[in-house]
């Protein structure tokens, strides 16, 4: 059996098909954790009555990276290794959907391009660089490590 346009699937579709593989491979673990991403997905679609593309999923998967981050390291300070195992699951689950991550040289590169184009000087320009480096590099980057490039850069 083969699946004509299969490459063509949005993320979101994606995921989706994921949740039904666990569900049939019974794989309890896994079924949760993109059960979980899906259901910020719709909460967020029926918040703001659309539907989301491929770069607002990626924001969305961001958003549960750096929280299930955070837990981690609280859970770790607390002794509860058994709570960050669990949440360390989730997040290989949810990094399993991002694209590529960008090396340090490529993000850099892209910071200079992102000045190069809007004429950035200070740092109160930060805003409006940030605007034109935050569509390009969602998903691909950690947008916490591009901001403090920008100050980086905006700061010399």
């Amino acid at each position: 059996m083969t699946f004509v346009g299969i490459d063509r699937m949005t993320l979101k579709e994606r995921i989706t098909e994921d949740m039904k593989a666990a569900m049939r491979a019974k794989e309890a673990a896994k079924l949760g954790a993109i059960r979980l991403l899906l259901a910020a997905i719709k909460q967020k679609e029926v918040d703001e009555r659309i539907a989301l593309d491929d770069t607002a999923v990626l924001g969305i998967i961001d958003k549960l990276l750096k929280q299930r981050r955070d837990s981690i390291s609280q859970y770790e300070a607390a002794k509860r290794e058994d709570l960050a195992s669990a949440e360390r699951f989730e997040a290989e689950i949810l990094a399993a959907y991002q694209p590529a991550q960008l090396s340090s040289v490529e993000i850099a590169a892209e910071v200079d391009a992102a000045v190069a184009a809007t004429g950035a000087k200070t740092p109160a320009d930060m805003g409006k660089l940030m605007a034109v480096l935050k569509p390009r590099l969602a998903g691909r980057a950690d947008m916490g490590e591009v901001s403090r490039l920008v100050k980086a850069k905006l700061a010399s």
